[in-house]
């Protein structure tokens, strides 16, 4: 398959308002995240970009979780916003990695469908996280008999 020459990549940035540090330290630890890149208020030449308050918030991450890079923010720090209507999905060739993400993920968050064997996959499963992301485990490979 060739790529075309107008080609882009489309990366989805998070908005934490107010816990991206927080966040960001969870995600390197359950999934193994490495920073690239990380702007805080404070270090904005322009003072009027750090609003009062904020100056050690990230006004700008960016990250890997295995190949994909993913960005992030603490926003402006408006209570009351949340994530909705979209999932991370990690896909998987390795069940017992799956299971030790799931369970990361799992900790302090919410499961809406454990991981377990379905129609299209050895396992899948979904959980939120304790920021309010959710995600999709979803382990490659051929689907078991029902």
């Amino acid at each position: 398959m060739t790529t075309p020459n107008n080609a882009f990549q489309v990366e989805p940035y998070l908005v934490f308002n107010g816990n991206c540090a927080e966040a960001l330290a969870f995600y390197q630890q359950a999934l193994g995240a490495q920073v690239d890149m990380i702007h805080r208020f404070k270090d904005s030449p322009d003072p009027s970009m750090c609003p009062p308050g904020l100056g050690d918030k990230i006004m700008h991450v960016s990250f890997r979780v295995g190949n994909n890079r993913l960005m992030a923010s603490d926003g402006q720090c408006q209570p009351g916003q949340g994530f909705s209507g979209f999932h991370l999905s990690i896909g998987l060739k390795d069940e017992a990695r799956a299971e030790q993400i799931f369970a990361k993920l799992s900790d302090g968050g919410k499961v809406p469908m454990p991981l377990t064997k379905t129609f299209w996959a050895p396992k899948f499963g979904m959980v939120t996280d304790r920021f309010g992301v959710s995600w999709m485990i979803n382990v490659e490979g051929p689907p078991p008999q029902m």
